[in-house]
């Protein structure tokens, strides 16, 4: 089997020309689909096509045969003449059978949403785990479709066939799913080295913030702001894939680690949820939730509950939570305001208005982070010997100093520190401050 450096992810040499397909069903709001389409179409001029039309057909169930009804099917073999597309994609995901079943019928290329955002990750993946993660869910969508015998090569190149989509297409079911096992037992390697990693990180008792958000809602540019990280900014969706952990001080002084995580999107497909579960646990090992929302945005209600779903999914919305109204700068100050006191924001116990671009509010987002961490942190009264000074560095280090006092019998120190490392200090105790 082909290895990993054999994955080549070149650009086209000219745009692929593309017509997108949506369905309207019966409890899909006009105006979210509408917001979908244009979101495919994002995530198509990402890929690197030219979307040359686009349609919508509203029936009152999907068609099994081919999820359209056959006058749309027809109408689309004969637009691919008048606007020469090569592609169609859909906004929804197809079954093996709706996939081939179209081809055959249009005798042209046809990818759902879920290859569309494949085939992006493919593309943006820079890390060797990310890389690996990619190929595994490429891998996984796949299996079904050459069992179903879609016969990819006489598809040509382009959006869809990157990754695991350029080897030798007869490849059969047995060595696929011998890579598919390979895959696994890489990633699963890549998952201990980074839970030893976060033990690391829990014995310096330093809280870790996980940085999520809606694609594109500025979550690298914020990094970039309070931390220098160097993250790549670019005005596309999945710009960024691998996670960036970066450390920040707080006004009180004390120090958390940042770390952002990959973007989130409506209908993220189950298999890029699970291939990037290992990424995601970062969030599920969290101290704090930082939700980055694009507040300018006219879906950005429909962008908070797509992030929540995925949040809820993991099980992480019982963390304290803070809210980041991003590209508030983008606003005049009284639309700003009415989103606060207009919108349910529940259960985020602070929100923010901020700009990561100008620096605007990121003090008070700081003070948010700050107040947030702060919950789980207990004050103590020690007394410490003048020969254990280095207790005092090891308090600032890990927590905050109240007060100082030197007296006869040692260093009086008042000091908070987080709950679980309280015990280390037991012999210096006192009496609890305060």
């Amino acid at each position: 089997m082909p290895g990993l450096d054999e994955f080549v992810f070149a650009p086209d040499q000219e745009p692929e020309r593309v017509y997108l397909m949506g369905l309207g069903l019966p409890g899909v709001s006009g105006t979210k689909l509408e917001e979908q389409m244009a979101e495919l179409a994002e995530l198509a001029v990402t890929a690197g096509a030219e979307v040359v039309g686009s349609d919508v057909q509203h029936l009152e169930r999907a068609n099994p045969t081919t999820i359209f009804g056959k006058g749309k099917v027809d109408e689309l073999k004969s637009l691919k003449g008048d606007l020469d597309f090569t592609t169609v994609i859909t906004n929804d995901e197809l079954a093996p059978r709706q996939q081939r079943n179209l081809e055959d019928a249009m005798n042209m290329k046809v990818l759902d949403r879920t290859e569309l955002i494949l085939d992006i990750f493919a593309r943006h993946a820079r890390s060797h785990e990310g890389r690996l993660q990619v190929e595994a869910a490429q891998l996984r969508h796949l299996l079904p479709r050459l069992a179903g015998g879609r016969n990819l090569s006489r598809l040509g190149g382009g959006i869809g066939t990157r990754g695991p989509g350029e080897q030798k297409l007869e490849v059969d079911r047995r060595r696929i799913r011998h890579r598919i096992s390979q895959l696994k037992a890489e990633i699963a390697k890549l998952e201990k080295s980074r839970g030893l990693h976060r033990q690391a990180r829990r014995r310096a008792e330093v809280p870790v913030v996980a940085v999520v958000g809606y694609t594109n809602s500025g979550k690298s540019t914020l990094m970039n702001a309070l931390t220098g990280a160097g993250v790549l900014e670019a005005d596309q969706l999945f710009a960024t894939l691998d996670p960036t952990t970066r450390a920040v001080e707080l006004p009180d002084g004390r120090r958390v680690l940042l770390t952002d995580t990959v973007g989130f999107i409506q209908k993220l497909p189950t298999d890029l949820v699970a291939a990037f579960r290992a990424t995601l646990e970062e969030v599920t090992e969290a101290d704090l939730i930082l939700h980055v929302l694009d507040a300018s945005h006219p879906a950005m209600r429909d962008h908070f509950d797509a992030t929540n779903d995925v949040l809820d999914d993991l099980e992480a919305m019982d963390k304290p939570l803070v809210l980041a109204f991003n590209k508030c700068d983008l606003l005049d100050a009284g639309t700003v305001a009415m989103i606060r006191r207009r919108g349910d924001w529940s259960p985020y116990e602070e929100v923010v208005p901020i700009s990561a671009r100008t620096g605007l509010g990121l003090p008070g987002l700081l003070e948010a982070i700050e107040r947030q961490t702060r919950l789980n942190l207990v004050e103590l009264d020690l007394l410490v010997p003048y020969d254990h000074a280095g207790v005092e560095s090891e308090l600032r280090q890990h927590g905050r100093v109240l007060k100082l006092d030197y007296v006869e019998d040692g260093i009086r120190i008042a000091a908070e520190v987080p709950g679980n490392l309280a015990p280390r200090f037991a012999e210096f105790a006192k009496t609890p401050a305060g």
